[in-house]
């Protein structure tokens, strides 16, 4: 037996066959080159294979649809919109303005929106409406929500959820993104009591709304209300210790809490008696050293001068006037003088005069003098009596600061007890004067009217939903489907289900006896079997295989008719072929030919006749045919026999091809066996017939004696049936169309 190395294309490319190459179970090919039409391709396939299921979902789909919208009770849908605006509540004042302000940014609005479609959905409010309108236990509601009044078995609390469930699982509110309106729509049986229910949702939100602010507003008043009366409490017994305080340490203090201002420990010391005191004294005690050294500067000029030099004399009215008598009488005894001796009369009487005029000049100086001297005195005992004072005031404000120093502390906390308490006040009087104004910052824009046509159902909607959800569950049982079988139906099944290099792919033959086409050159099983060669001739490193077994898992699957069609293939092209029936249990070469089967390979193995002796000539040139032989008693030892081996090794020898047309691998020793004195063997699939399982279990058998696969021929397959995709791909309507053409020319 001519013995080569095992090729990688045949029994290493069978073994080293990777699934991952095939992910998702698709075919081989889907994800090289023109994969989106290789896929596309492979669904159509699928599809028209399960054309007659997907239809039958659809239509039971839709049937389904039809029936349901026809028995559905009609509903009504009722609208009303809402207004949103984020203004924020003002509860503590100003304070919050900065709070108030974040809600601008955009996330915060959105926050806030979202929130308010939140509030609108709560079990609260759902709760709300059905109170006010009546509706836990009310026949009219339960009738319009299509569900069974409440017996008398269920009590109040489970009435209320049942209630409040029906109305959250008929209320649907929308808010769109770029927009503050809201709408609130409910739907139910009953298209008066459905509108009701819409606008009664909105009205509840609105006084929810308005019922949340005031309930905040009154929580505030109560809080300040309470720090009010703390603070009041605080603020009494505060005084209370300053006036105890001040009683007993013997402090007088003017304290104005009128401002509400706090004051500190200068402020306080201001307001006390002694300092006051002090601060007074020692101003007039300022102004009388100014007074006394002012009078001692008029003093001392009016000492050092001339008593009728000083200025203060001169300046005397008095004095002006008498010196003014004088100069006149000087003047008229000087006049008398040149006419008069100094005895006369006039001259006596003048000088007297003068005398006595002089006498008073000097008292009314001396007077001027002394009156200055006088004030400077008075002003000296002044400065003096006001200093003492100054003196001894201090001394009572030093000790009296001493005093102070807690009365200061108590007085600080005093006044900031009167500022928190002027605040609160303040705050609460706002609280209560605000507590009656309350704005909304949310608007009913449109009330919902009584719906007029029904909401659902909508049978376009219902037959467009059973379509999607009939294509869906249909694309999902076709996968499911295809996933799970396990038939090799198509080519790309041979390389996915049982990890075999495809040789070649044989069509469906009309008619029992393919011989009739087989002759026919131009016809696709022709050309199937003819492309089938060109893949032999490459099937291993040295080409062809000299020894070529050709089996299958099952009986009936093609392997006699390919072996038959490869061999008459080879001999036209030349090459000498001996065709030999291993098959000694259903034998059926002979029956080719016309040969009674009395002496074939069986005879060769029993006997020790020449290898040729056995061998017939068929009409074809170049190929020779070795018949089965009788049927023996045991095949499988005479295919074991060393003299099999032998035989095999001596037609090696002698011709191109030596085909042996071997029985099935499962339940049978057979195939195993020729498959191992083989140099290749080509092992052939039914289509729509194999199964995976069978068919792996026949390679396992035949890995097991390292035979050399060199790949599978899917025979019998029907390209129309599995999909215009094949027939197309694999270029059988060209053959038809060739055919056709010559048989019209």
């Amino acid at each position: 037996m001519n013995t080569l190395p095992p090729d990688p294309r045949a029994s290493a490319s069978a073994a080293a066959y990777d699934l991952e190459q095939q992910p998702y179970g698709l075919p081989v090919g889907v994800y090289g080159p023109g994969a989106f039409g290789e896929l596309m391709r492979y669904v159509l396939a699928v599809v028209r294979r399960n054309r007659w299921l997907i239809l039958a979902i659809i239509g039971l789909a839709l049937v389904a649809a039809l029936v349901t919208t026809m028995l559905d009770t009609p509903r009504y849908t009722a609208t009303t919109s809402v207004q949103i605006n984020d203004q924020s509540e003002q509860v503590l004042g100003e304070e919050l303005d900065d709070q108030s302000a974040e809600l601008s940014k955009a996330t915060d609005v959105e926050r806030f929106l979202n929130t308010q479609v939140d509030i609108m959905r709560s079990r609260g409010l759902a709760e709300r409406v059905a109170r006010r309108l009546q509706l836990i236990g009310g026949e009219r509601f339960y009738a319009a929500m299509e569900v069974a009044a409440p017996d008398q078995s269920m009590n109040e609390a489970e009435r209320r959820e049942q209630a409040i469930k029906l109305l959250q699982d008929n209320l649907t509110v929308t808010l769109p993104r770029n927009s503050r309106i809201a709408t609130v729509s409910f739907s139910s049986a009953d298209p008066d009591l459905a509108a009701k229910i819409a606008n009664a949702f909105a009205e509840e939100f609105i006084q929810a709304n308005l019922q949340r602010r005031f309930d905040s507003s009154a929580y505030a008043r109560n809080f300040i209300s309470e720090q009010l009366e703390e603070a009041r409490v605080r603020l009494e017994s505060s005084e209370r210790e300053v006036n105890a305080y001040a009683r007993n340490a013997g402090l007088i203090r003017t304290r104005d809490t009128s401002s509400g201002d706090e004051k500190g420990a200068g402020d306080s010391a201001a307001n006390s008696v002694t300092t006051s005191s002090l601060m007074q004294i020692n101003a007039a005690a300022n102004t009388a050293k100014a007074d006394r050294i002012a009078a001692e500067g008029r003093w001392r000029a009016i000492q050092a001068a001339p008593l009728l030099a000083s200025q203060p004399v001169l300046a005397n009215p008095t004095v002006q006037n008498l010196m003014t008598s004088k100069a006149e009488l000087e003047a008229e005894l000087k006049k008398n003088r040149e006419r008069y001796l100094d005895d006369h009369p006039s001259i006596q009487q003048g000088e007297a005069q003068l005398a006595t005029v002089s006498q008073q000049l000097n008292a009314v100086a001396n007077n001027v003098r002394n009156s200055i001297r006088a004030d400077y005195n008075a002003a000296v005992a002044a400065e003096q009596r006001l200093s003492s004072q100054v003196t001894e005031l201090q001394g009572a404000t030093l000790a009296e600061q001493d005093r102070a120093v807690r009365y200061n502390t108590l007085a600080r906390e005093a006044d900031t007890n009167r500022s928190l308490y002027d605040g609160l006040l303040q705050r609460f009087r706002e609280l209560n004067a605000a507590s009656g104004i309350a704005t909304s910052n949310l608007a009913i824009i449109d009330r919902a009217d009584r719906p007029l046509e029904p909401s659902s159902p909508n049978l376009i909607v219902n037959l467009a939903l059973a379509l999607i959800a009939g294509i869906g569950v249909a694309a999902l049982v076709v996968f499911v489907r295809d996933q799970m079988d396990d038939l090799v139906r198509i080519p790309e099944d041979v390389e996915e289900k049982i990890q075999l290099p495809l040789l070649g792919i044989v069509p469906n033959v009309e008619g029992d006896d393919p011989a009739v086409e087989l002759a026919d050159p131009k016809s696709a099983i022709s050309e199937a079997y003819g492309s089938l060669r060109g893949a032999l001739l490459y099937s291993t490193r040295a080409g062809l295989p000299k020894i070529l077994v050709v089996t299958s898992a099952q009986p009936t699957e093609g392997k006699s008719t390919s072996a038959f069609a490869v061999a008459s293939g080879f001999a036209r092209m030349g090459r000498k072929v001996l065709l030999i029936d291993a098959d000694m249990r259903r034998p059926s070469v002979h029956h080719r030919i016309g040969n009674d089967n009395r002496r074939g390979l069986s005879s060769l193995l029993v006997s020790d006749d020449p290898a040729g002796s056995a061998i017939v000539k068929a009409a074809l040139p170049n190929l020779d045919l070795l018949p089965s032989g009788p049927i023996p008693p045991s095949p499988t030892e005479l295919l074991t026999s060393p003299r099999m081996a032998g035989l095999l090794d001596e037609f090696a020898g002698q011709y191109d091809l030596v085909m042996v047309d071997s029985p099935p691998v499962l339940g049978l020793a057979d195939a195993p066996a020729l498959a191992a004195l083989a140099d290749g063997v080509m092992f052939i699939v039914e289509s729509e017939r194999g199964r995976r399982g069978a068919l792996k279990t026949a390679l396992k058998r035949l890995r097991s004696v390292h035979a050399v696969l060199l790949g599978a021929v899917l025979t019998k397959f029907d390209p129309d049936k599995s999909g215009n995709r094949y027939s197309e791909y694999y270029g059988y309507s060209y053959y038809r169309y060739e055919a056709g053409e010559g048989a019209a020319a």
